[in-house]
């Protein structure tokens, strides 16, 4: 059952809600809507049967934990869509740190939120589009808010709860309004002060800033100091040999 919702005075203006009572997962149902979206619409499951993670991994979704993917058409560049993940996980800070005191918050390179060191949410791009311009952009977020699911095969981070954190059980509907807002003001943040800004956000709270990690690709690891991330996202990484940016990578602390 789908049902397409007047989200309140509390919901950004500008941005649709749908809730689904079960879904395969919330990002295939978003590439099913992209043809007939208006407006950067969210869509949210109550109970997801197929979640997925980076990688094709599995994303184990308890009912109680959110599940959910915003959906747009916004005129950019695949590079530029990217960057979008650090918008979502800037607002994934913020909506969590209304909940739990944010010196127990870090970003994680390239896509996680980690609560008291374990991961509690994580973040999924996807695009589609020919040439230099996509034609439409999913996000998605999967929350741990009520439950801790089990670790996915090859997860560098054990999950954790915000039910753990807080002893309090947070609505899906109520964290979703909240995160909601929280990335619509990033969305103003880099219309107005550009990725500058956004980047230097997410650096203030970022996991290991100047310290020692350790970054697996798919075909090379290397090790070294976390010196930031560049204008494009990558990972600025200063190993034994100088210098290294990195696109993609698992991340290991």
């Amino acid at each position: 059952m789908s049902t397409e919702l007047d989200a309140g005075p509390h919901w950004p203006e500008g941005y649709d809600l749908v809730v689904l009572d079960e879904v395969d997962s919330t990002m295939a149902e978003a590439a099913r809507r992209a043809a007939s979206i208006r407006v950067p619409t969210w869509i949210m499951a109550l109970r997801q049967t197929a979640g997925r993670g980076r990688r094709g991994r599995a994303w184990d979704n308890p009912v109680g934990n959110l599940a959910a993917t915003l959906i747009s058409k916004p005129d950019l560049t695949p590079m530029d869509a990217a960057l979008r993940s650090f918008l979502a996980a800037n607002a994934l800070f913020e909506a969590l740190a209304l909940y739990v005191d944010r010196t127990r918050l870090a970003t994680k390179w390239p896509n996680d939120v980690l609560l008291d060191g374990g991961k509690v949410a994580g973040i999924l791009l996807e695009s589609s589009g020919a040439g230099s311009r996509i034609s439409w952009l999913s996000i998605g977020i999967g929350v741990n808010l009520a439950h801790t699911p089990r670790a996915a095969e090859g997860a560098t981070f054990a999950p954790v709860s915000l039910f753990e954190a807080i002893e309090k059980t947070i609505e899906p509907e109520e964290f979703l309004a909240a995160l909601a807002n929280a990335y619509a003001t990033q969305e103003q943040k880099l219309l107005y002060f550009g990725f500058e800004r956004i980047r230097r956000d997410w650096l203030s709270q970022a996991a290991r800033l100047g310290e020692q990690i350790t970054a697996r690709t798919t075909n090379d690891e290397f090790t070294g100091t976390f010196d930031g991330i560049d204008d494009d996202g990558n990972l600025i990484l200063v190993t034994a040999k100088g210098p290294k940016v990195i696109a993609a990578a698992d991340v290991y602390f």
